[in-house]
């Protein structure tokens, strides 16, 4: 049977169906979470005003009383960068990628010559009794001679969680540190399960998708990841280039001419990333303007027709808007209203 191809513009709404982006959705935040495969925090804010972008009648205290009821949990996960997940899947995503991130660690010269479990059962000891600061942890490790990459890399060898109130929109610094085990109980989950979780919730948030996009956005050898699709069962489309894209049973697939609606993204919004370029989020003329040396995480931005069109900032209680290029005007119309939302959001 031929497979089918996939054009650019249908992989666009396909990828904005999955993200939520389409239209707001009535789901729990937990679902959300779970449908869009986390969200990627670096800066915590960046979570509430995607949440705000997906959801419907979403107010900023809702994420933070879901971190503080241990039903959403902040670590550092996929490509070592931060996320917000569910606490259903916390555990299945940190076992997919601890061991390929932990080989890549072991690797660099900085942990050369560092015994990196006796790191972590100093680490698991020093916070028997509850969390403690970032600094703490590393001045602790350094009293007993290990450098400050020892802290850093520590999550790799005992689970930790980002325990609130840091990390939230409130206090935004995420410096505050937790034994999993402690947080949310211990975890029964292999290595095999895990991968295979995060490979079909990569999917189901961003697919149709190459097994190299997958291994681009978990940070995990592309030798692992086709081990892994070879083990599920998957629908195989092809893009207009020739390439193969995988996808889950019965995931939805938009009709490529739906209107897209003006949505408003954050820093570090992962359908910017370069796993997700074949869906033209971000239209590679503009690529320099939202990534550069100056803003590795990005710059906020917001999508007109399902592509970004410019970016946005809040200062002095507005939401001022830079666009890229003409938009016209009953364009700018709506985009100014939600613009206003987003203020009013931002000031609640």
């Amino acid at each position: 049977m031929t497979e089918r191809v996939l054009s650019p513009r249908a992989l666009n709404r396909a990828l904005l169906a999955r993200q939520l982006l389409l239209e707001r959705s009535g789901v729990s935040l937990t679902t959300a979470l779970e449908r869009v495969a986390g969200l990627q925090t670096q800066y915590a804010p960046s979570a509430y005003i995607s949440l705000w972008s997906r959801l419907q009648d979403f107010r900023r205290d809702a994420l933070t009383r879901a971190l503080e009821r241990r039903r959403v949990i902040q670590a550092t996960l996929m490509r070592e960068t931060i996320h917000m997940v569910s606490t259903r899947d916390f555990p299945l995503f940190a076992w997919a990628v601890r061991r390929a991130r932990r080989d890549w660690r072991l690797r660099l010269r900085e942990l050369r010559g560092i015994d990196m479990d006796k790191v972590a059962a100093l680490v698991r000891n020093y916070l028997a009794d509850g969390p403690r600061r970032a600094r703490d942890i590393e001045e602790f490790l350094r009293s007993r001679g290990f450098p400050k990459i020892a802290r850093i890399a520590v999550g790799l060898w005992v689970d930790l969680v980002r325990v609130p109130p840091s990390g939230t929109w409130e206090h935004r610094r995420a410096d505050l540190y937790g034994l999993a085990d402690d947080w949310l109980g211990p975890s029964r989950v292999t290595e095999e399960e895990g991968q295979e979780h995060l490979v079909r919730r990569y999917l189901g948030g961003f697919g149709p998708a190459s097994v190299n996009d997958i291994a681009s956005w978990a940070g995990l050898p592309i030798s692992t990841v086709r081990a892994v699709v070879n083990r599920l069962k998957l629908r195989r489309f092809r893009e207009e280039s020739g390439g193969e894209l995988l996808d889950l049973p019965r995931s939805p697939l938009p009709d490529p001419d739906m209107p897209a609606p003006v949505r408003f993204l954050p820093t570090w919004d992962a359908t910017l990333l370069v796993h997700a370029r074949r869906t033209q989020v971000l239209p590679e003329r503009y690529r320099d303007l939202v990534f550069n040396t100056r803003t590795p995480h990005s710059i906020s931005t917001f999508l007109i027709d399902g592509a970004v069109a410019g970016t946005w900032r809040f200062a002095d209680g507005r939401i001022s808007l830079e666009p890229f290029d003409r938009i016209s005007r009953s364009t700018r119309k709506v985009l100014d209203e939600e613009a206003e939302r987003l203020a009013a959001f931002h000031a609640a």
